[in-house]
């Protein structure tokens, strides 16, 4: 026990708290006797400011200058005196000539004698002062009594006796003296506190243990020629001595930092961030080969603190690095292969990026050969290939021996090194190209020069993918002396191998995507019909990850109006292309129905619907032929439908699908459209003004359930209407919003025709590498002119077919029509005679001059006609067969109260009837 007490008293932790105690002790009684002194100043700078304050109150008191005055101011004034004290708690309150002598006092003996040392007050200056000397030493102040005329005429004294002052000090004392013992008490038990976990942490260890424990640690730690890392539970590193810092070239800062920051090659942080037991791991850290030990290090209670790291040089082991290091290197280069060929699925990017990524690690020179048939996308012929266009070329150098990109490169050599590898299907090595007979006679010229030039050793790989010859790829050496051997022969052939099923894969997208891109061609519109309600210009882009479903259409529709069409088909690729064919055919099959945009949009949402469902039961075989099971479901196993073997997974689904259907009338200069999921248009008013007119929220086609909303504009002259894609205005780096006001900035510019605007939109806003299609209409309306209409309101009286018939003919001569007056009349008069007999009021009649003269009677009347044929005995039946014969075209259109028999004649003679003289009053008689 003695012993363990005199250890404790000599070691670091007994030396820190004897310390700590002596310097609480010092500070503790410091701060009591500077509290001690600062009471004692405080007590009389208070005893200052009361007298003060009691002194000029008492002098400054009503009536003082005249008890002054009196006969007796003893008499008058002594009482107020011992009150005014009393009641201030002062020792003394003094009244004085100016000559000092007393008037009053606390002491009544002191009356009448004289004050020392009160020249300053009668002066007229009030001043405090501690005074020693008789009758008692005392804290006073001496303040001047003045007339209403401010003349000095006495002395007013109060104050403190100093024994008293130091009372109030020393009444302090109990508490300054508890309260420093109190902080001796804390100070103490602390350094105690800190002076036993020293104690624990140094296990009692005296200074020079400590000194000598440090010592041998330096020696041992840094002299070892083996690192030594020491890593904390939050990864940051503790400690590192010298050869570490030396072996891993850490810097000088690195303690405290997270391995992350130590500046490590990736594999050599992932393992010292692991925390995983290792032993005698063989690592390449940079250009040395380590062995590496790591163990964790236990604090107290068994927890784990940390982990420890060794690392060994092995220098020993110098040929074995040699080779795992080339092997290292390989690995590395088929790795990048892996990650760098084949990442733009183009064909001739694909070549080179095989000849890049040789260059110069493995080779000096690489040429990549491909086959026509290849290049082009197409399935490549077997057989015996004497011929290749050459695809690629990469060198250390910029001059070359060999051939350009773009020749035609020829074997027609057997024994050349070329030649031989496509007859073997494996890579062939000519180590010496000196002695490569069979290459040089292939063309003595060429070789000559590549010799001269320093090409001396050649790998040929033939690029095989599923057993069919793509292409080949030759490794070339020059500058690098070592030729080529046997290990560097098989990785040459599996890099070929590797790169060969990258080009075919880019073979197959060329292909697949020239078939959409054709398919898609011949789908979207080629030529815009001939109309005079709009002036339309168009762009579309394709998005750069393939062909897409997005579509734009122009309709011509009777009555000089015009149908603007856009639509989106989710996905991309030819099932993108062939469902957005198959709504176009659709929509153009449906608008000749010429119905409205919402009825128009719930007819081809039913269709698709209908389509789905009859679909839904076809299973695709593994060559992508259809085929139905027994209970009417998807054939295959389970049902599964086709995968990514070329089979149409979900083959005919539309679901997904958007369109958006508007429709221009030049005549009343009105707008209707419907959206199916699809952004509203831009509207640009004729002053420049861009709005985004608010559309009904209407649900992407094939999904069903509810019914599409149309609304109605009102457009003046000049407007212009931009129909878009979303791929136009938003992508991932750009929401929809932030698009829209970026396309109203740009459609905002003032004097742009269509095609200039499509420019302006397109340059605005175009992606970079765009994800989705981008369709885009711009169209200016226009507005047939006043005089090229003509209206009459038809009585419901047969006579009234003559009269409008006549008025019908003048227009057509006011307009230069006369050639085709006659027929315009016969089609007029069987119009508006059935619609009399048949229709229901209102009768209108309307002649338009556009492109061809449009006859065109409305009534109330919702009945359709049919055209028949009459039989030989029928009085009646045959109007509607005359009407269809003689016009260009004709049909019905349904409005909301009634329907317009509409028929178009052009504006030539050409339509006009063999019988000029035919009684058009006796046709009136026939039916429909």
């Amino acid at each position: 026990m003695t012993a363990r007490l005199s250890r404790g008293a000599h070691s670091v932790a007994g030396q820190v708290f004897a310390l700590q105690a002596v310097i609480v002790l010092l500070l503790i009684t410091a701060a009591a006797l500077a509290l001690v002194f600062q009471a004692r100043y405080d007590s009389q700078r208070d005893a200052r400011n009361r007298s003060l304050a009691a002194a000029e109150a008492f002098a400054h008191a009503p009536g003082l200058p005249a008890a002054l005055m009196s006969p007796d101011p003893t008499a008058e004034l002594q009482p107020l005196a011992d009150a005014a004290r009393k009641a201030s708690g002062l020792d003394f309150i003094a009244v004085m000539d100016l000559g000092g002598v007393r008037y009053t006092d606390s002491r009544p003996e002191l009356i009448g004698r004289r004050a020392s040392d009160v020249s300053r007050a009668a002066a007229g200056e009030s001043f405090t002062q501690v005074f020693k000397g008789q009758p008692s030493d005392a804290v006073r102040a001496v303040v001047p009594v003045r007339n209403a005329d401010g003349e000095v005429i006495g002395l007013v004294g109060t104050g403190i006796e100093v024994e008293n002052v130091a009372h109030a000090v020393e009444g302090q004392l109990p508490l300054l003296v508890g309260a420093a013992a109190g902080g001796l008490l804390l100070g103490t038990a602390g350094a105690a506190l800190v002076s036993r976990r020293l104690l624990h942490q140094t296990r009692g260890l005296g200074a020079a243990e400590m000194t000598r424990m440090n010592e041998h640690h330096e020696a041992v730690l840094h002299a070892v020629r083996e690192g030594v890392l020491i890593i904390g539970n939050d990864q940051r590193l503790i400690l590192a001595n010298d050869e570490a810092r030396r072996l891993l070239d850490l810097p000088q800062d690195a303690e405290d930092h997270h391995v992350a920051e130590l500046g490590l090659d990736p594999r050599t942080t992932e393992l010292l961030a692991s925390g995983r037991v290792v032993t005698d791991h063989v690592h390449l850290a940079g250009d040395r080969l380590l062995a590496v030990n790591v163990r964790p290090t236990m604090a107290y209670a068994g927890r784990p603190a940390g982990r420890v790291v060794t690392l060994r040089d092995s220098t020993e082991l110098a040929s074995v690095s040699g080779r795992a290091e080339v092997a290292r290197s390989r690995l590395q280069l088929l790795y990048d292969a892996g990650v760098r060929i084949g990442t733009t699925l183009d064909v001739a990017r694909t070549a080179e990026e095989l000849s890049e990524v040789a260059v110069p690690r493995f080779a000096d020179f690489v040429t990549v050969e491909l086959l026509e048939p290849v290049l082009r996308g197409d399935e490549p012929a077997g057989g015996v290939h004497t011929e290749m266009r050459r695809a690629a070329m990469t060198g250390i150098r910029t001059d070359s021996p060999l051939q350009p990109v773009g020749d035609l490169i020829r074997f027609e050599v057997p024994t050349a090194p070329m030649a031989a590898a496509l007859d073997a299907g494996h890579a062939v090595l000519a180590a010496d190209l000196n002695a490569a007979m069979g290459w040089r006679a292939q063309d003595s010229q060429g070789t000559r020069v590549a010799l001269e030039y320093g090409l001396h050793s050649l790998i040929s790989v033939p690029l095989l993918a599923r057993g069919v010859v793509l292409g080949m790829a030759n490794f070339w050496r020059a500058d690098t002396p070592e030729p080529f051997d046997a290990e560097d022969l098989s990785f040459a052939e599996e890099l070929g191998a590797r790169a060969a099923v990258s080009v075919d894969n880019a073979r197959r997208f060329t292909r697949e995507h020239a078939m959409a891109v054709t398919l898609q061609r011949s789908l979207l519109p080629r030529v815009l019909p001939d109309q005079s309600a709009v002036d339309v210009a168009y762009r579309y882009l394709p998005a750069t990850a393939g062909v897409g479903g997005d579509w734009f259409d122009v309709i011509q529709l009777p009555g000089a109006r015009v149908a603007l069409v856009v639509g989106d088909v989710v996905g991309h690729g030819v099932h993108a292309a062939a469902t957005m064919g198959r709504l176009r055919t659709a929509v153009h099959n449906f608008s000749t129905l010429d119905l409205p945009p919402d009825e128009l949009l719930g007819h081809l949402d039913e269709l698709i619907n209908r389509i789905d469902q009859d679909e839904a039961g076809v299973a695709w075989n593994g060559n992508g032929d259809a085929v139905r099971g027994a209970d009417g479901s998807r054939g295959g196993a389970g049902g599964e439908d086709a995968g990514p073997d070329g089979t149409p997974e979900g083959a005919a689904a539309v679901t997904g699908a958007t369109c958006l259907y508007a429709v221009y009338d030049p005549v009343t200069g009105r707008c209707r459209m419907a959206s199916a999921g699809h952004p509203g248009p831009a509207l640009i008013r004729p002053g420049g003004r861009v709005e985004f007119p608010e559309m009904p929220a209407g649900i992407p086609l094939g999904v069903g359930g509810m019914p599409f909303e149309a609304v109605e504009f009102q457009l003046p002259e000049d407007s212009r209407l931009v129909l878009f894609t979303d791929g136009l205005v938003e992508d991932r780096d750009r929401d929809f919003d932030s698009g829209l006001r970026l396309l109203a900035e740009t459609l905002s510019r003032p004097g742009r025709s269509p095609d200039e605007a499509c420019s302006d939109v397109l340059e605005a806003m175009l992606f970079p590498v765009p994800s989705d299609d981008i369709a885009l209409l711009v169209a200016d309306t226009r507005r047939l002119e006043a005089d090229r209409i003509a209206e009459w309101e038809v009585p419901g009286d047969y006579s009234a077919v003559s009269r409008v018939r006549n008025a019908g003919s003048a227009q057509l001569v006011e307009w230069g029509l006369e050639d085709i007056a006659f027929t315009a009349e016969l089609i007029l008069s069987e119009l508006v005679t059935n619609a009399i007999r048949y229709g229901s009021a209102p009768v209108r009649v309307r002649l338009l001059r556009d492109r061809s003269l449009i006859c065109e009677v409305s009534d109330g009347s919702s009945t359709s006609p049919h055209l028949r044929y009459a039989a030989t005995t029928d009085e009646g039946g045959r109007g509607l067969f005359l009407v269809a014969q003689y016009a260009e075209r004709w049909g019905t259109r349904y409005t909301d109260r009634g329907k317009v028999i509409w028929a178009e004649l052009p504006l030539t003679g050409g339509g006009e009837p063999q019988e000029p003289t035919l009684d058009l009053d006796a046709l009136e008689d026939l039916a429909w």
